[in-house]
Parts: structure tokens; C-alpha cells; sequence
């Protein structure tokens, strides 16, 4: 994969270095403030920003960007602490002269980071806008109107005076202003804004170059791939499954009957929702997080794939992907590291779910409370809140821990506040997934085998422990395995006879009964089969023959 230009990046900071030296700052401060911007900027930028900023800026670790990006996010509001430096030397004329033009060239890295590095969704687009703000001392007013800039600010190539170098909103072009539900201007907009305002139609761009140079050349060049590059996403985007499709996978699930009417009743709230604020009503305060409470093996990751589809489908992410972890992949080994852990982890997940599983270790020490699982705690509400435009999280794991987890953190509960239960199987719905998972793996279980799959499970008590769809799948392995040495003396099996598993496949032929059988298998809610044999001081040689061979 070829890795994206950051050559406006490169230029920009270029100035923004030249800016600096000339103000009398050295050039390794310069670009380490350019940095820290950028990544202010790009943090919501999906899972490439950080590999675009790690070679846009010369640098190794993804905490580097994280920890970057968390220094810099207060440069949102207020100027950096170089340009403070610069206006605190004097008031003269050439003070403040080369202040504004480090003022102007940071708003410059800003732009050119926002294109460059990661997606450029309105997130970023956004931030990009507040830190261009900042830096030249305008207010953040997403309904300021054009006018508001002042008599300074004319239409761009008008003769008149030009914009304000304090105010972005003068170089929006009229039109796109009080645009959306909320009043922002949509992002291409803001990111022309930054990027110096929107060309009159008809004539090139400030700084275009001349048709028929090489630049202009190049520029029709990285014109063509980004056109190549967006008719890819497009592509790409038709192939993804309509809501419609996503439902009826979800209809199809054996079971969850309870499960699946919660989801459906979610989908249609929200639903609801953007409709009604697509047309300018109220806007309810609903929390689109969710917990799925539940035993091992019922189907709750395979619900938060679909549900992460389904919410692409509706429009609330752009992504729709679902990034699966549990506490190791969110807990680092040092106080501290932790929360650049975690919101690594979120970066990867937005425009998607993140998926916890057994979220409720975060909150269980082995020594009373833990300090490390409380930073990743108040660090993913955090960034659930930075980012809740373009993440859902769904927390996973036994109703009863899960209760305890939600209410150990204030932020937890009003984020929290649909859960959805997954309830076991039923003994024949465990006998249809048997089916599913023996057609998927192109065996042919007899109506007999099927039936002692349902005499087997209908025995195995129903207690937290009970592995449901991850019991199956190790009864469906050891029938595998036993099918394999039943036709050990077959040299030339049919197609049938390599298909076909039989009751004896499920039972051991030694004579044991089910529960012995039942002890072979995995522990519940175990993810990797460990086979065990039954104590016994006189084994049968058969039996004992048998189990080697495994």
C-alpha cells in the first residue's frame, strides 16, 4: 500500500519553521509544536492518522501520537505556548507582525494536517477550524455570520480589503453559512475556509498553477488519484450490506429471541431519531451504548457486528467496522500507560463499535479496587464523550458483574443505559446450530446423531459456566475427531462416508455413558478444547487406544 503525500503538511510547517525563526525561536521547538498540533487536529481521524502522522513527523511509537495529541488538545481554545511567547516580547509594529505570521502558519499546519493525516470527517474538519480560531484570537461562533468579520473582511477577490487574519468565518463563502442542524458549514467547507477560501467559479485558485506547467501537471496528477481513490470508497460502499439485509441476518440467528426484539426496538428509536432531527424537531438525549449481558456463547459478538452494521446503514457511523478486546489489549503494565493504551484503541475503533468483552475485569482487582482497570475506565469515558459522534461502545459479560461494573463509574451509567440479554439456548435451538456449524464444516449429521446431540445437551445444567454456542462447537470437534478414527481402517472412504457423521461419533464406542462423554469435552465457556480422561485404575484398552489417538 503506497503511503499517502503529506507534502502540503511538509510545506506548511516549512513556513510555519521560517515563521518561527524569524520571531528568533529555534527550529527543533517549531516543528515539535507543528507536531503536537497535528495531532491535536487528526486524533479523530480513524486508525491512519497516527501511521500518517508517524511519518509525516519522523516518529516510531503510536503512544507518540496519542501522548502528542493529548498535549495539544487545549490548543483548541487557546493559542500555543511559542505564539503566547510572541506576543508577550512586545507591542511593536514588527512584534506583532511576526507574531500574526506564526499565528497565520500554525492555522496552515493545521489545514494541510486535517487533509492529510487520516480521514478528514467533521471531526477533524472541526477541530482544524477551532485551532485555526484560536491561534489568530477569533472567537469559535459556528453561526457567526459573514458580516460579523467586520468592514475588514470583504469578498475574497472583490479589490476590497481582505479577510481578517483573527477571523475564518470572513473566508467562508456566504452560501455556506447556518448550513446542517447545528449550524456548521459542512466540512469541505471549513477545510476550503482553512485552507484560504473557496475559488471563484470559472478562475484558478489563489496559488494555482498555470495550466500546461509540470505543477499544474502534478496537481491534475494527484487530482486524478484522488478521484481514482474516492470511486474506490464508492465501490466499496456499494458492496456493503443494505439495513434491510442486516435485519434479515439478524432474523436468521437461531434463537435470541429476546435479544434480537431489544435490538430491534434500539434500531427503531433511533431510526425515529435521525428523522426527526433531519426534519428539525427536538433532538431526544438517547444514548446509543449498549451492554450485552449474557452466558459464554450466545451470540453477543455476533449481534455487535451486525449492530455496528446496522448503524452504519442508519448513517450514525461512517465506518461500521467492530474492533473486538478485552482488559489485556486496554491495561498496560505501568500506571500511566494505560490511558494512551485505551485511546489508541478507541482511535482504531471510530467510525465503528468497540466491542469489550468481560469488561467487568476492568473494575475487579485481585486486591480490592483496581487502579489500572479505574484508568482505562475514565479513560474510555473520556473519549466516548470526545468522540460520540462517530463511536458506539458495547460492553459485554455475566449480568451480574456487568451490573457491578456499570455502577462503579457515574460516567458508566448515564452512558450505559440500554442493556440487552442474551439468554441460553434451548436444547433444540443448540441442536440447529449443531447443524450449522457440522453444513458449514461440509459434514452430514443423520437425523439419529442430531438427536443424540439433543440427548446430550438437555443433561448439561444451565449455571453461569454453560458455554452454549462454544459447548457445540468442541461437541461438533470431538465428533470430528471420532469420525476420523471410526474410518481408520477405510482406505478408500466414499464421499458420503467422509461426510456423514453417526451417534457412535458423539458417544465413545468404549460404552462410556454421556456423562463420561460429557468430560472429554472443554470445560464450559472455554474457547480451546482440552480433552480429559476420566479417572479409571483398570482402563479398556480400547478406550485407552482411543484417546492416544487424539
Amino acid at each position: 500500500m503506497t503511503a499517502r503525500s503529506t507534502t502540503a503538511l511538509r510545506d506548511a510547517v516549512d513556513r510555519l519553521v521560517d515563521a518561527g525563526t524569524d520571531a528568533g525561536l529555534t527550529a527543533d521547538v517549531v516543528r515539535e509544536e507543528a507536531s503536537v498540533l497535528a495531532a491535536a487536529v487528526t486524533e479523530s481521524g480513524g486508525g491512519s492518522a497516527a501511521a500518517d502522522w508517524l511519518r509525516a513527523f519522523e516518529r516510531e511509537r503510536t503512544t507518540e501520537f496519542f501522548a502528542a495529541a493529548a498535549a495539544g488538545r487545549r490548543w483548541r481554545t487557546a493559542p500555543t505556548d511559542t505564539l503566547v511567547a510572541l506576543r508577550l516580547v512586545g507591542s511593536g509594529k514588527i512584534e506583532q507582525q511576526r507574531s500574526r505570521a506564526y499565528a497565520d502558519a500554525l492555522a496552515e499546519v493545521a489545514a494541510a494536517a486535517a487533509v492529510e493525516l487520516g480521514t478528514p470527517t467533521s471531526l477533524v474538519a472541526q477541530a482544524a477550524y477551532e485551532v485555526a480560531a484560536a491561534q489568530r484570537g477569533a472567537p469559535v461562533a459556528p453561526s457567526l455570520p459573514a458580516a460579523a468579520a467586520g468592514a475588514a473582511s470583504g469578498p475574497v477577490g472583490s479589490g476590497q480589503s481582505d479577510p481578517s487574519p483573527l477571523d475564518l468565518r470572513g473566508l467562508l463563502p456566504q452560501p455556506s453559512l447556518n448550513r446542517g442542524l447545528d449550524g456548521l458549514p459542512a466540512v469541505g467547507e471549513i477545510l476550503d475556509a482553512l485552507r484560504g477560501g473557496a475559488p471563484v467559479p470559472g478562475t484558478p485558485a489563489a496559488g494555482a498553477p498555470a495550466a500546461g506547467t509540470p505543477a499544474a501537471a502534478g496537481a491534475a496528477a494527484g487530482d486524478a488519484e484522488t478521484a481514482t481513490a474516492v470511486e474506490a470508497e464508492a465501490e466499496e460502499a456499494d458492496e456493503l450490506p443494505t439495513l434491510a439485509e442486516l435485519m434479515t441476518t439478524l432474523d436468521d440467528l437461531v434463537g435470541l429471541d429476546r435479544a434480537k426484539s431489544q435490538v430491534k426496538r434500539q434500531v427503531e428509536m433511533l431510526r425515529i431519531e435521525k428523522l426527526r432531527t433531519e426534519a428539525g424537531l427536538t433532538r431526544p438525549t438517547m444514548t446509543r451504548h449498549l451492554v450485552f449481558v449474557g452466558n459464554p456463547g450466545t451470540g453477543k459478538t455476533t449481534v455487535a457486528r451486525l449492530v455496528s452494521g446496522i448503524y452504519r446503514a442508519l448513517g450514525l457511523l461512517t465506518k461500521g467496522h467492530l474492533v473486538e478486546v478485552d482488559r489485556s489489549e486496554l491495561v498496560a503494565g505501568y500506571l500511566g500507560q494505560t490511558a494512551a493504551r485505551t485511546s489508541e484503541v478507541v482511535a482504531s475503533a471510530l467510525g465503528g463499535v468497540l466491542f469489550i468483552d468481560e469488561a467487568y475485569s476492568l473494575s475487579q482487582g485481585v486486591n480490592g479496587p483496581d487502579a489500572y482497570g479505574a484508568e482505562a475506565v475514565n479513560t474510555l469515558v473520556k473519549d466516548m464523550e470526545d468522540h460520540r459522534d462517530d463511536l458506539v461502545v458495547i460492553v459485554a459479560g455475566y449480568p451480574g458483574p456487568m451490573k457491578d461494573f456499570i455502577e462503579t463509574n457515574p460516567g458508566l451509567e448515564s452512558r450505559f443505559s440500554t442493556t440487552i440479554s442474551f439468554e441460553d439456548y434451548t436444547d433444540a435451538e443448540l441442536r440447529a446450530i449443531f447443524t450449522l456449524m457440522a453444513d458449514g464444516a461440509d459434514f452430514a449429521p443423520t437425523p439419529e446423531c442430531l438427536d443424540r446431540v439433543e440427548e446430550i445437551t438437555s443433561v448439561q445444567p444451565r449455571h453461569s459456566g454453560f458455554g452454549n454456542g462454544r459447548y457445540v462447537r468442541n461437541l461438533l470437534d470431538a465428533a470430528i475427531a471420532r469420525h476420523a478414527w471410526r474410518l481408520r481402517d477405510v482406505e478408500a472412504p466414499t464421499i458420503e462416508e467422509l461426510r456423514e457423521l453417526l451417534p457412535q461419533d458423539l458417544v465413545d464406542p468404549s460404552g462410556q455413558d454421556i456423562d463420561d462423554t460429557l468430560a472429554l469435552l472443554a470445560p464450559d465457556g472455554e474457547d480451546d478444547a482440552v480433552t480429559e480422561v476420566p479417572d479409571d485404575p483398570e482402563p479398556d484398552p480400547a478406550a485407552t487406544t482411543e484417546e492416544s489417538s487424539r
